[in-house]
């Protein structure tokens, strides 16, 4: 599925404007490291990837476009004693724009991400925790299902996701960790009344009578009670190549507990120098609640999967030595 910027939703630029102003000021906290108890491990990444192509009289075809996209990847961790408290978000946001002359059309959406996570931990032995976790996804920008860009499929906490367990986390590293709740709480949220009528993202939809009349609306939210499952792995493959991934799954008790939701993540990072990097974003989900409809029109749940390449300049700071 292909997305699209919807240009007139300011109100969703100054969020993002917000949330880059201030990770602005924590890496500059980052940069001033003798400013940051010793018990804090803190790392930001800011990055801007870009590609440009243009065409005159080129035989095999082609449309002139730019495409940009920013992301932020910043950690905040503290380890005191038995206590461990670790806290990740993940920024994206991306667009292709064509240009030329009756080429142009609109703004192209090509990633848009928002993924907090914050786990708090009590040691119990060497390496397990008695943890409590929370985790909540959105996006920025309204979406839209190419090639109709007049009816929006996804917007701002349509969908949002949230999610909060207590269980147990092993972490015999600060590059590794499994985390298993058997007492978990997954919340959807669906903040746009046309989708929710819809019943999309697993929300109960509207109901009409025989006329077309609505009885009642549909709802925005979803509560579901089950188990949940989370794994990060983090590590430097070779020199100046890193990897960063994170696996999660979800089986709600009440409804189809042999349905599980799944969300994986790896992130390859490759630097060049301090400043220029490549990286390779991929993405797979599945959520049997999610109804897509495929291009021959028929729906039903589906895995999705998407994969975002780029070269451009990032920036690292950390307080903290690798």
């Amino acid at each position: 599925m292909i997305h699209y910027f919807c240009a007139n939703k300011n109100r969703k630029m100054k969020k993002l404007l917000i949330a880059i102003l201030a990770f602005t000021t924590i890496g500059t906290s980052l940069a001033q490291g003798d400013t940051i108890p010793k018990n804090w491990r803190l790392k930001a990444t800011y990055g801007l990837n870009g590609t440009q192509s243009s065409f005159i009289n080129w035989n095999a075809g082609g449309r002139n476009n730019i495409a940009l996209l920013g992301y932020i990847e910043a950690s905040a961790n503290y380890s005191k004693g038995n206590y461990k408290w670790d806290n990740d978000l993940g920024l994206a946001l991306g667009g292709l724009q064509y240009i030329g002359k009756g080429n142009s059309g609109p703004l192209q959406k090509t990633d848009d991400k928002i993924d907090f996570t914050s786990n708090f931990g009590v040691k119990i032995k060497e390496h397990w925790y008695i943890s409590v976790l929370g985790n909540f996804k959105t996006q920025f920008m309204d979406g839209f299902s190419y090639p109709n860009d007049s009816i929006r499929t996804s917007t701002f906490m349509a969908p949002g996701y949230s999610t909060f367990a207590i269980g147990i986390d092993y972490k015999p590293t600060d590059n590794f960790s499994i985390f298993l709740s058997p007492i978990a709480a997954k919340m959807t949220f669906v903040n746009d009344q046309v989708l929710a009528d819809a019943g999309e993202f697993g929300v109960e939809g509207a109901t009409y009578d025989d006329f077309g009349n609505l009885l009642t609306a549909g709802k925005r939210f979803r509560g579901e009670f089950g188990a949940y499952f989370k794994m990060m792995y983090n590590r430097t493959l070779v020199k100046n190549i890193d990897v960063k991934s994170k696996l999660e799954l979800f089986s709600n008790y009440l409804n189809n507990p042999e349905n599980i939701d799944v969300a994986a993540e790896v992130i390859f990072n490759f630097k060049v120098n301090s400043w220029f990097s490549a990286s390779l974003n991929l993405n797979l989900l599945y959520d049997h609640d999610i109804t897509i409809r495929d291009v021959n029109g028929n729906s039903g749940p589906r895995t999705q999967f998407k994969s975002v390449l780029g070269l451009g300049v990032s920036y690292t700071m950390r307080n903290f030595k690798e």
